[in-house]
């Protein structure tokens, strides 16, 4: 039977695959990138496919799906905290639920986002105050052009907003095609052994939990909270909430100069970058170049009804009609605001 991406991603669109396997070791992993890489053939390494669009005819290559879940405490007693090492197939939510269970914070107000571990950390996925990047020891990958494991530090890794040195080789498509340089094999991270949570950073999370910013409360409480937000948003995975059928976030928060963040009208969201520039709101932008939630309806595909950043599937969508409404979508953003949406998933064999 063909297998299709519409079957391996959470936005249940895309072609066939014209292979697919599944790996259950490292080295199985290793072996199906090394050989598809000697004999030339196109590759695409899967996680929890939450994070992609793949184009309607498909991958004419390898669809490499990792299916490991392992995770485990080494060293509970270093002095920075505890070290907790993770296969990259493992599922991000058990990462999460494992922390909170064992009294480690650092990635509570993650909870709710899909995919796999090592697709968060090449993304630098980030929610409610909290960026995987913070919690992040080290990356043990495959290099593929060195054609060796190599073990690359948190200095190495060059995080940025949504971004990092793993995902940063997919700017290079005619040399690595859509799978990064770097396939992860296994994350180590440095989490503090303490029942509390980190600082509440988020003002829409303190509120929730009732608490000021910057105070600290239980793991499992703002975990919790966490999920009930992303649920109330139509972004914790729910078969029979077509809501859910997306791929989260479709387009990431533009970070401008300061001249662009002045040109914006007095009441749009700003948010000052650590490197001097400012951040503004999609979903702010969307909204005022006019678009409502539920856009498009009844599809097959619309904005989602609970969020304007969600482009779903309302059944039977396909990829031509997402990269449709997400061109909509920023075509009016860029004539209203002179700014040009960026998608946050990888496109694959198709493109905006």
């Amino acid at each position: 039977m063909t297998t299709t991406l519409a079957q391996l991603t959470t936005l249940g669109v895309g072609g066939p695959a014209r292979r697919y396997v599944e790996t259950g070791t490292s080295d199985e992993l290793v072996d199906a990138v090394r050989t598809a890489d000697a004999d030339g053939e196109p590759l695409l390494v899967l996680g929890g496919g939450s994070n992609v669009l793949v184009g309607d005819d498909g991958f004419d290559g390898l669809v490499v799906r990792d299916t490991r879940c392992d995770l485990g405490v080494t060293d509970a007693s270093a002095c920075a905290g505890t070290t907790l090492v993770v296969a990259a197939g493992t599922p991000w939510c058990a990462v999460v639920d494992h922390a909170v269970a064992n009294g480690l914070s650092g990635v509570e107000a993650l909870a709710g986002i899909p995919g796999s571990a090592g697709a968060t950390v090449v993304q630098n996925v980030g929610a409610y105050g909290q960026e995987v990047a913070g919690t992040i020891a080290s990356v043990r990958t495959w290099d593929r052009a060195r054609n060796t494991v190599r073990t690359l530090m948190l200095a190495d890794l060059e995080f940025g907003y949504r971004t990092s040195l793993l995902k940063a080789s997919l700017r290079q498509p005619s040399q690595w095609g859509p799978t990064p340089r770097y396939v992860v094999l296994e994350v180590t991270f440095q989490l503090r052994k303490e029942s509390l949570s980190r600082a509440v950073g988020y003002p829409e999370l303190a509120q929730r939990l009732g608490v000021e910013l910057g105070e600290r409360t239980p793991l499992a409480d703002v975990r919790d909270a966490v999920l009930a937000l992303r649920a109330s948003k139509g972004m914790v995975l729910d078969p029979s909430d077509p809501d859910t059928r997306s791929a989260g976030s479709f387009f990431t928060n533009p970070v401008l100069d300061r001249a662009a963040a002045a040109a914006l009208p007095p009441d749009a969201p700003r948010f000052d970058t650590p490197d001097g520039r400012v951040k503004t709101s999609a979903a702010w932008l969307i909204t005022h170049a006019g678009f409502a939630k539920g856009h498009g309806l009844p599809g097959p595909a619309s904005l989602s009804t609970k969020h304007v950043l969600a482009l779903t599937n309302r059944g039977g969508a396909t990829a031509a009609d997402i990269l449709a409404l997400a061109r909509e979508v920023r075509t009016a953003v860029q004539t209203r605001f002179a700014i040009t949406l960026e998608p946050e998933p990888v496109l694959i064999t198709c493109a905006l």
